[in-house]
């Protein structure tokens, strides 16, 4: 994939995890349980490689809290890290991983991925950005109990959205 093509697939990414949180705003606790704006970061990392997917991962939740509100100030800045890990760590693991089914390869990927965003997330939230008020229990309770449907949603949607990009040739198939 060119550069060009590589940079309008992540501007388009980007716009989507801006609006798909809007689209569903009047769910309670969307965002938490369904992770949105998620699904476009690991989507960047994992079609457009590093450091596209990183730029997606910080670029997103920025640019979503500017215009929306949404995520909150308070936590902007570990969810821009861990989507910035989200994006770098898919882009990563789908360089460097070989293995002759791309499909598992993807999934791999983005478990990886997820795995090191919710611990990158954790441990700044225990030690700066909520130090004292964060405990093993919400940060369990919040990364994986809570959002397990956002998670299974990654996990079906991310690699049927490449098999249909690969489809519709908008993306080459890898080897």
């Amino acid at each position: 994939m060119s550069n060009i093509k590589k940079m309008v697939f992540t501007a388009l990414l980007i716009a989507l995890g801006v609006v798909l949180p809007m689209a569903l705003h009047g769910i309670p606790n969307a965002g938490m349980v369904l992770l949105p704006m998620h699904i476009p970061v690991l989507l960047c990392g994992i079609l457009c490689g590093f450091p596209y997917g990183l730029a997606c991962g910080i670029l997103t939740p920025l640019l979503s809290s500017l215009a929306t509100g949404m995520p909150p100030a308070a936590i902007l800045p570990a969810m821009v890290c861990e989507l910035a890990v989200y994006g770098a760590v898919s882009s990563l693991l789908m360089r460097y991983i070989r293995m002759k089914n791309v499909y598992a390869k993807i999934t791999i990927s983005l478990i990886g991925a997820m795995l090191a965003g919710r611990l990158v997330f954790g441990v700044l939230n225990a030690l700066i950005f909520q130090a004292g008020n964060y405990s093993m229990h919400i940060w369990v309770t919040s990364a994986f109990v809570t959002a397990l449907p956002g998670i299974a949603i990654q996990l079906v949607l991310i690699p049927a959205i490449y098999a249909a990009f690969v489809k519709a040739r908008l993306v080459q198939a890898e080897n």
